[in-house]
């Protein structure tokens, strides 16, 4: 069976039995349909680890729609966009502004330029830079939380920061993230950046190793509880194959189609998944 299924099932089992309700808290988000509030039930500080020299780190318990997954991932860290129109899916279509933007968060992030003593470079080429000439460095590591910007930014970033760590040669990586909704975002967010670390680990001639996913506030909304109970007793398939189109080491040239997985089993949600905004 997929190890992400036995972590997500234990995340979720642990919060759903032992968690902590918000229901006597006044809560920002809100139902799109009746705009009634949408409470959580959560459990502070989990934390995940993944080991991607194993197997990929995808949910069979129910599907997740991966390509998408990674078409966002490159959306971010790739074109650093915060432009919609750049997006072959619509997950942020709710939070665009008039001009199709999402302000300055994710992708405006990565793109921005930093002065080094090396030259100016955005976060994501410091990374690979130091991949590449900096292995044994403590400090190759992205953030997206700029306070400066967080007024002009459609929403706070939810996975904020990755950390990478060569040891050896095995690439691991630490994805923070402030808060995680369960149901719609959990294994969303693992696979693309299992995925990154992949990239990251072929473009500097490294080995994938370990991803760890810190996750401050780890929640199930309210309207979602049934839903996921039901898919804690999906059944349970192994993990699928995943590949890397051994042509590419050029980290600017990864698309979608670079990654293939073999094997996908999984079961289909039948259920609409109410959205919290």
């Amino acid at each position: 069976m997929s190890y992400a299924d036995q972590i997500f099932i234990q995340n979720c089992r642990d919060i759903l039995d032992h968690g902590v309700w918000d229901t006597d808290l006044d809560v920002r988000p809100y139902w799109e349909d009746d705009h009634a509030p949408a409470h959580t039930v959560k459990k502070f500080g989990i934390v995940n680890r993944y080991d991607l020299s194993r197997e990929f780190p995808i949910l069979t318990i129910r599907r997740t729609f991966w390509k998408s997954a990674v078409d966002e991932m490159l959306w971010i860290w790739q074109k650093k966009s915060n432009d919609i129109h750049e997006l072959s899916s619509h997950v942020w279509d709710q939070w665009a502004d008039e001009k199709g933007t999402i302000g300055k968060a994710y992708g405006y992030q990565l793109g921005v330029k930093h002065h080094y003593p090396e030259g100016d470079m955005d976060q994501v080429d410091r990374v690979i830079y130091d991949l590449k000439h900096n292995p044994a460095s403590r400090r190759i590591m992205t953030n997206l939380y700029n306070h400066h910007d967080l007024s002009e930014m459609a929403l706070y970033p939810c996975a904020y920061s990755m950390t990478f760590n060569v040891s050896g040669n095995t690439l691991n990586a630490i994805l923070n993230q402030r808060s995680q909704d369960m149901l719609t975002a959990n294994n969303w967010n693992v696979v693309q950046y299992a995925v990154l670390v992949h990239m990251m680990a072929r473009v500097a001639g490294l080995q994938a190793g370990e991803l760890v996913h810190v996750i401050a506030d780890c929640h199930i909304y309210d309207r979602h509880v049934p839903i996921v109970e039901k898919i804690l007793q999906n059944p349970q398939y192994d993990a699928p194959k995943f590949t890397v189109d051994p042509a590419v080491t050029d980290f600017y040239q990864f698309t979608k189609n670079s990654f293939s997985l073999e094997g996908y089993q999984y079961t289909e949600l039948d259920e609409k998944i109410p959205i919290a905004v």
